[in-house]
């Protein structure tokens, strides 16, 4: 909890960053309102890219670290083949929108933990971030899909579901807040956090203190 608390903090604090950007209207190249936040330079989902090397480096020096580290590259590389392939599946299948939400979510789920036996520290220490940078999104979607703030967290997709647009706020909450969060984004974290964490290391190859 010591290693993710200022990256959670630094987390947190982008987040609010971001709200308050396009709450204001500032420039859309930083601060875009578009559904899925429209690639913006401000925002949280770059970070795992810089922490998950920083915890692979901080870990593998308190002696934590893998003895394996492309194992957990390779793992990495096998859950985001799974969730791609699970994709192309569903479309070619033309499942409906609103299943294929409900299904990806629980497949991010499976491939969450399915990566994080590539480096288990690596992975819980991942894990616990995730749930620090998206709880907080989470929650705050709640009061920005009933308040209609027009910001990236409230908005609908291009092309939504028809159950989706009949769906209340709350039911808009669940299925566009909540469970992404909550899975998806949760197993982005953690799948691009071990990748990058796991090159760094087996590049990098620190060495434990006192070794």
């Amino acid at each position: 909890m010591r290693l993710i608390l200022w990256p959670a903090l630094i987390t947190l604090g982008i987040t609010l960053i971001r709200l308050e950007g396009e709450l204001k209207g500032w420039s859309k190249t930083l601060f875009s309102p578009e559904a899925g936040g429209g690639y913006a330079l401000v925002g949280i989902s770059w970070l795992p890219l810089i922490f998950g090397g920083y915890f692979a480096w901080k870990l593998a020096r308190a002696g934590e670290g893998t003895s394996g580290p492309w194992k957990a590259v390779g793992m990495a590389v096998l859950s985001i083949a799974i969730l791609v392939v699970a994709g192309f599946a569903m479309s070619a299948l033309k499942i409906g929108q609103v299943i294929q939400i409900a299904v990806f979510a629980l497949g991010s789920l499976a491939v969450t933990f399915l990566c994080m036996r590539g480096w288990p520290a690596l992975g819980r220490t991942l894990l616990e971030y995730a749930l620090a940078a998206r709880i907080p999104v989470a929650i705050l979607m709640l009061p920005a899909i009933f308040g209609n703030w027009g910001t990236h967290y409230d908005v609908l997709p291009p092309n939504p579901p028809p159950a989706l647009v009949q769906a209340g706020p709350l039911g808009r909450w669940f299925w566009m807040g909540l469970l992404p969060q909550m899975t998806m984004w949760i197993a982005y974290t953690v799948l691009v956090g071990m990748f990058v964490g796991g090159v760094v290391v087996a590049l990098g190859k620190p060495r434990a203190q006192g070794a």
